[in-house]
């Protein structure tokens, strides 16, 4: 089979027009009305979120390029090809990376109906992953998390606009909620209940939910005007006039509202724009410093891990503690109680 015949293939996994836009949620578009084979397209591409269907895409587009200038076949492709491409990787990509890309390529030979070459199972590219993280190490480096003492900082730099109102909601829900720019993103107003204590925000799908299940996430009110996520968000909504659809919107240079909601990537723009004109480097930061930044600084005000993965939806502690584990080195550390 052609590489351009994988193409192809791939193609489905990258949306289908008219049907599964980029930033469409599943369960907001009508698959039954499209004719039966873009049905099945459909699905084929709603059984992964966009953002992996981009990032399959890109890891499958780089390895074809770099098949191509090395006189190699990309599909099918032999397992030593895959052990010299991550050999290759090896200097400029973390483990992490590595294994998708290996996922990336079992998937388009999976597609094809054609045997992986990207299983650990063949020697030369498990031994070759297995020498990679022995020799480079698998440790990860995140975005800096912004504590509530950062965000006072940026929010106390936001303008009166209504570009302005609207970051200062955005900030505050995102830290307060600890939400993944994509659940951000996907909020609409009508899975907005405001109650005595706050407010109540229903997540309708999540990277650890994306069947829908959903799950509510309650934001407190906060003892500070200023700083209170529930009333930032109020006053965004009257000021935009957004009484139904998406809660996030983008706004033009001549102030106007656009009906579309934010793409999850813009929502990480405007943390590191405030960022920036806060005089913080912007390198450092991203917008999973609010989701970050929520799980840190709940840690530190002495919060329980369980209350923090009930707020962030964690299922795993392990997650959580990668946030809290460098922060909290000196909180109920056992050499404190030495007597030293």
């Amino acid at each position: 089979m052609s590489i351009l015949r994988c193409d192809a293939i791939m193609e489905r996994m990258s949306g289908i027009p008219g049907l599964l836009r980029p930033g469409d949620a599943p369960g907001q578009v009508r698959p039954e009305d499209g004719p039966l084979e873009e049905r099945s397209q459909f699905f084929i591409a709603a059984a992964k979120a966009s953002s992996t269907r981009r990032a399959y895409q890109s890891d499958w587009d780089d390895f074809q390029a770099w098949c191509a200038r090395h006189a190699r076949s990309a599909l099918p492709a032999q397992p030593s090809t895959v052990a010299l491409y991550l050999a290759d990787l090896a200097s400029t990509h973390r483990p992490a990376t590595l294994s998708r890309r290996l996922s990336s390529i079992g998937l388009a030979h999976r597609i094809a109906a054609l045997p992986s070459p990207a299983s650990a199972q063949f020697p030369v590219v498990g031994e070759t992953l297995k020498g990679i993280r022995r020799a480079l190490g698998v440790a990860q480096s995140g975005k800096i998390p912004l504590l509530t003492a950062d965000l006072k900082r940026l929010l106390a730099i936001l303008p009166e606009s209504l570009c302005g109102i609207r970051d200062r909601a955005l900030l505050l829900l995102g830290f307060a909620g600890g939400f993944r720019r994509s659940e951000l993103a996907a909020m609409r107003h009508e899975d907005l209940k405001e109650a005595e204590e706050g407010l109540v925000i229903r997540l309708r799908f999540s990277k650890t939910d994306p069947e829908g299940r959903g799950r509510e996430v309650a934001i407190p009110r906060g003892s500070s005007a200023e700083t209170c996520p529930v009333r930032a968000v109020r006053s965004w909504l009257e000021a935009a006039g957004v009484s139904e659809g998406p809660v996030w919107r983008a706004i033009d240079r001549h102030g106007r509202l656009n009906a579309a909601g934010l793409h999850p990537d813009s929502i990480g723009l405007i943390v590191k724009r405030a960022v920036r004109a806060a005089g913080l480097d912007p390198r450092l930061y991203a917008g999973h410093s609010l989701r970050a930044g929520l799980a840190t600084q709940a840690y530190l005000n002495g919060a329980s891990e369980l209350a923090i993965m009930r707020q962030t939806g964690h299922r795993s502690l392990a997650t959580v503690r990668r946030y809290i584990r460098n922060i909290g080195l000196f909180q109920d550390n056992a050499a404190s109680r030495l007597g030293l």
